[in-house]
């Protein structure tokens, strides 16, 4: 049996990089599950094992802006998030869960970020999906069933190729989703920090791909992460982690982070289509089938996942994959 082929020798300059972002993702992941708790900076510098007294500079030079504003603005934008998902959850509760100590100072921080108070901002999100939907049932009463509605702000998925937006129609069918119960799965992730779009493309075909191929990987399962909405994040500090699943006791050799999936139940919807067709599909699952299912995002992240050798119809250019959201009930 062949052994994998392997590329040449990364640069050494390369290998420490890599292991500095590898670092500095795991105090970004480690924020990201404790907003709701004062955040150390000596804790954070042990996570990434860097020296303590060091570790805010090392931080805002890596980031582009400080612990605390980094912190501060995660805590924001989660929020927002949560106002527009969760409609039974109070702004109280919202305030408590992403580390604000009273309404109060919640909302002054709101409106001082977004322009406008915590309840505004879900009303407004509640007025727009009101008037998707009554769009979305126009559309398909009155008007040609093969015109994709397009999100100009999300149009890009993470193939290995890049697709133009040539493919200017998708043909629409109806929502066809299954809740299904996953296992947790060990993944290999590489993250790209940066606008969504064509980058993220270009990041599985450049990085990803030829990482998988020297670790005999071709064949792997992949989950495309996207942790922000471009929306409500700066697009330059949206975060996409690239993941490749991988075998118990797998050695990256420092450019990947291991971690694990978690498993549960998920709505899963089949995509297949071009690229610049898959903002349609997760806008519809949020907006239209998710609010008459009975269920509700929960914490665990949503992914893309399709396999490396299958993904890309050779023959249309189309892309495959299923698109998992976690779910609990109402």
């Amino acid at each position: 049996m062949s052994s994998p082929p392997t590329l040449p020798e990364e640069p050494a300059s390369g290998l420490f990089r890599a292991e500095y972002a590898r670092r500095m993702n795991a105090v970004l992941d480690h924020i990201d599950r404790h907003l709701d708790t004062p955040l150390d900076l000596a804790q954070l510098a042990d996570v990434a094992h860097f020296s303590r007294f060091h570790f805010h500079r090392v931080f805002a030079a890596w980031m582009g802006e400080t612990l605390g504003d980094y912190a501060r603005r995660r805590r924001l934008e989660t929020a927002a998030l949560r106002l527009a998902c969760r409609p039974g959850e109070t702004i109280l509760d919202i305030a408590l869960a992403t580390g604000f100590g009273s309404g109060e100072a919640f909302a002054r921080a709101f409106k001082l970020k977004f322009g406008c108070t915590p309840t505004a901002w879900r009303a407004d999100v509640a007025a727009k999906n009101a008037a998707m939907l009554a769009a979305m049932r126009l559309r398909r009463q009155d008007s040609n069933p093969d015109q994709a509605m397009r999100n100009t702000d999300q149009e890009s998925l993470p193939n290995f190729q890049h697709h133009d937006d040539s493919h200017s129609h998708h043909r629409e069918s109806l929502m066809k989703v299954t809740i299904l119960d996953l296992p947790p799965a060990t993944v290999a992730c590489q993250r790209h920090i940066g606008p969504y779009g064509p980058a993220i493309s270009t990041f599985w075909r450049d990085t990803v791909a030829p990482w998988m191929q020297s670790h005999g990987l071709d064949d792997a399962i992949c989950y495309g992460i996207g942790h922000d909405d471009p929306g409500i994040t700066p697009p330059d500090k949206c975060r996409y982690d690239a993941c490749v699943a991988v075998p118990d006791g797998f050695q990256s050799g420092g450019r990947a982070s291991i971690t694990t999936l978690p498993g549960g139940r998920y709505a899963v919807a089949q995509f297949k289509g071009p690229s610049s067709a898959i903002a349609e599909t997760w806008t519809r699952m949020t907006r239209e089938w998710l609010p008459a299912s009975g269920l509700q995002w929960d914490e665990r992240p949503c992914f893309e996942r399709f396999s490396a050798a299958t993904a890309i119809d050779p023959a249309t250019g189309e892309f495959s994959c299923d698109i998992c959201i976690p779910v609990r009930p109402l």
